[in-house]
């Protein structure tokens, strides 16, 4: 028959004269003596953790956690256990069972919570402490908050399964003071207290015991535990040793712990590695450190002691198993585990070291999403801080609230407003990619073909550039950028460009004279996209011009972005055009289909990966009034239908308005031009994306039990418009070009200063 033995310092009694008794927790054989210490009651130093986010699918508590008592308990204010408070995990349901010495069945400390299931499994007459050690042990783990101990358990609502195991008489053949207690445990009556703690459903087993060896009996009882999904866990020994003692060698035998085994090693509440406790050595794999120093807790008496050991570090590891099996029913014990040394805060050496194992328990991170996250009910990938990026037709829009279930890597679910993860395009600087050219435009016409392209020098090379237009080509509308146009005929005639939109070739097929104004484009799509190739064709019929255009491009914010696919995006239009007297008219049709945006916006699978279709239609118009003076004015409205592909319902409609009116005049002062303008670029007028979210997971199915329909509004609260002047006139071989704007509401964005700016460009010819 083997003999566990335990061993512990009681700091001193808060009743009765001061003294220092027998210490231990761990076995080993307990710690050296020392004086005996003067007795403060200690203040938690330690603040708790912000409340993490998202928040675990759990009934919040109805009254604030964050009590003084809470504040008094200096294992639970290390691990932050007001993280699990918060989300109303008390360990509530969940069976602890303490194999020691018993506990005070005269305590008020654990109200009706002491488990039916309890009794003495070595041959005493009762499970009633005659020690103390198990009523100071069940009390850290789960003894309960309210009551007049000053301190309470990790889990102040679970139930304790008190399995007495000492040898009868035992605990009564110490003396008073000494190193050890006098407790033995023989290793027959440890594996009937596994053995009885697995039968009345215990999560979690206490062995704040230690020996030489670990026997076979006792092994095979905490596998028969593990098998069942019980998490075990043992004190590492009081010996201030390089390794735990070899009672816990149990948890490296793959085949009985079945990685459901910790070792718990004592720090202070400064993080710091007890004197006394064993370190971790060869065993860090399976070692968490935890407060095992002056931890307030009562003996067999109802008397309140300062208790040290490894003994005091075990139970506060499973209060916080406790805490985790309420919280996430769906958790094995491997799981719990897994996530306590993930989650564990680092001391000592970075990573997992010889001193502090995994590192120090610690609540915060382990209640909150740990490993890949996906949306409840789906496979959908879901990220906490970047779900969608929306572009400036969408602005400053406030989205709502759209709270949905998420699932973390281990199956946990967890409440998170989706809303947050939303972020909004930020403005383009307007001049930069007006004026971001160095190099030459090139045109040449010969016949019915017309060849135009901007040549700029990069890398020591020339190489084709989209073409930006000076002053005279582009009141001219002949010489575009990248294209190549054919005139077949009188009244057939076609282009193709290359890194060119259609708008320009429409431009230059119709003989469309546009005043050379840098910013706002009424045609445009309000976002920054790169056109890979497009080609129109146009045919007269009659006094009518009938244009058909194609454009094919990507996004270039995707482009900019290498964590991210490029998504595609393809523009069909058919513009009708007759000039009738002074009056030039344009009616135009316009089909945009997007590949993985909605109007630029990207919005992940958390998010339902939407695409979309928008149809425009718009009406521009130029009335040349003589004496150089022109007048024009554009107005465009869109309708754009969203799809979601990801793992759930969803879709939406989205109208859209752009509009732009300009005068100018040429000649003012005799070889010169001037012109001014207002435009507002492309915005979102109403509409958003209707989402069918998880909003409750029912963890006994293993699935969401209500979706609930959410609208993603993606109206803009800001406007945006801009004001241009323009002047130009010849001077010497060349022109000098100035452009000044002021943007109000830049993207559409309210809270942005207004933007402005100043362009002054002198063009030579070549």
């Amino acid at each position: 028959m083997m003999t566990g033995r335990i061993g512990w310092q009681r700091g001193a009694a808060l009743v009765g004269p001061l003294l220092l008794v027998a210490c231990g927790g761990g076995g080993g054989g307990g710690i050296a003596s020392t004086p005996t210490p003067t007795v403060v009651i200690p203040t938690p130093i330690a603040t708790p953790a912000p409340t993490p986010t998202p928040t675990p699918v759990t009934v919040p508590p109805t009254t604030n956690p964050d009590t003084a008592q809470y504040r008094a308990t200096v294992g639970a204010v290390s691990m932050n256990a007001l993280a699990a408070y918060q989300r109303g995990a008390t360990g509530a349901g969940i069976g602890i069972g303490i194999v020691d010495t018993g506990i005070d069945l005269q305590s008020t400390a654990f109200g009706n919570r002491i488990s039916s299931a309890s009794r003495d499994v070595a041959g005493n007459s009762s499970v009633d402490d005659a020690s103390g050690h198990g009523t100071a042990i069940a009390f850290t783990a789960a003894g309960g908050r309210g009551t007049t101990m000053g301190a309470q358990g990790v889990a102040f609502e679970a139930t304790v399964i008190a399995l007495r195991s000492d040898k009868p008489g035992s605990c009564g053949s110490g003396t008073s003071g000494a190193l050890d207690s006098g407790c033995r445990f023989p290793s027959d009556a440890i594996a009937n207290g596994v053995d009885a703690a697995r039968t009345a459903s215990a999560r979690v087993i206490n062995l704040s015991l230690g020996g030489t060896t670990m026997p076979s009996q006792l092994q095979d009882a905490i596998g028969r535990a593990t098998a069942a999904g019980i998490v075990v866990v043992l004190s590492a020994g009081n010996d201030g040793a390089a390794d735990p003692d070899a009672f816990t060698s149990v948890a490296a035998n793959t085949a009985v712990a079945r990685n459901q085994v910790i070792i718990a090693g004592s720090v202070g509440t400064n993080d710091t590695i007890s004197s006394f406790s064993n370190r971790a050595g060869s065993s860090a794999r399976y070692y968490l450190s935890a407060v095992g120093e002056q931890v307030r807790a009562p003996n067999q008496n109802g008397e309140i002691y300062l208790w040290s050991g490894t003994s005091f570090a075990a139970p506060q590891i499973a209060g916080a198993v406790a805490l985790l099996a309420q919280a996430f029913p769906n958790m094995s014990g491997a799981q719990i585990v897994d996530l306590l040394f993930r989650t564990a805060r680092d001391a000592g050496a970075t990573g997992m070291d010889a001193i502090y194992g995994n590192g120090v328990l610690d609540l915060t991170r382990a209640f909150q999403p740990v490993g890949a996250t996906s949306v409840a009910g789906s496979r959908d990938a879901v990220s906490l801080l970047a779900n969608a990026t929306l572009s400036a037709p969408m602005g400053d829009a406030r989205t709502g609230a759209l709270g949905a279930v998420i699932l973390d890597g281990y199956g946990r679910a967890f409440g998170i407003d989706l809303a947050t993860t939303i972020s909004r395009a930020q403005p383009q600087p307007l001049l930069t990619a007006a004026l971001g050219t160095g190099g030459r435009q090139v045109a040449a016409t010969i016949g019915g073909t017309s060849v135009a392209m901007t040549i700029a020098p990069r890398q020591g090379r020339w190489s084709a550039e989209p073409m930006r237009l000076s002053m005279a080509d582009a009141d001219s509308a002949r010489a575009i950028a990248g294209t190549v146009t054919q005139a077949v005929g009188s009244r057939l005639s076609f282009g193709i460009g290359f890194a060119q939109g259609a708008a320009t070739l429409v431009g230059q097929l119709t003989g469309r004279r546009d005043p050379a104004f840098l910013i706002g484009d009424p045609r445009g799509l309000g976002f920054a996209t790169l056109t890979r190739g497009s080609g129109a064709v146009r045919q007269r019929l009659g006094d009518y011009g009938v244009t058909a255009a194609v454009e094919d491009g990507v996004m270039r914010r995707q482009l900019d972005d290498p964590t991210q696919r490029p998504t595609r995006f393809n523009r069909l239009s058919l513009t009708l055009d007759r000039q009738v007297g002074a009056f030039d008219l344009a009616l135009t049709g316009e089909q945009l289909a997007e590949r993985g945006t909605v109007l630029g916006a990207r919005f992940g699978a958390g998010l339902g990966a939407a695409s979309a279709t928008s149809w425009f239609a718009a009406l521009e118009t130029r009335f040349h009034a003589g004496d150089g003076w022109t007048i024009g004015g554009q107005w465009r409205n869109g309708w754009t239908s969203a799809a979601v592909h990801a793992g759930f319902d969803g879709s939406g409609l989205i109208r859209t308005n752009a509009f732009a009116a300009d005068i100018g005049k040429d000649g003012v002062f005799g070889g010169d031009t001037m012109g001014l303008r207002i435009v507002q670029p492309l915005r979102v007028a109403a509409g958003g994306i209707d989402l069918s979210l998880p909003t409750y997971w029912d963890y006994a199915r293993g699935a969401v039990t209500n979706w609930t329909t959410q609208r993603m509004n993606l109206t803009p609260q800001g406007r945006e418009l801009d004001i241009e002047a323009r002047y130009a006139r010849w001077l010497g071989p060349g022109t000098v070009q100035t452009n000044l704007y002021w943007r109000r509401d830049p993207g559409n964005i309210a809270a942005l200063p207004d933007d402005y700016g100043l362009a002054l460009r002198y063009a030579l010819g070549f």
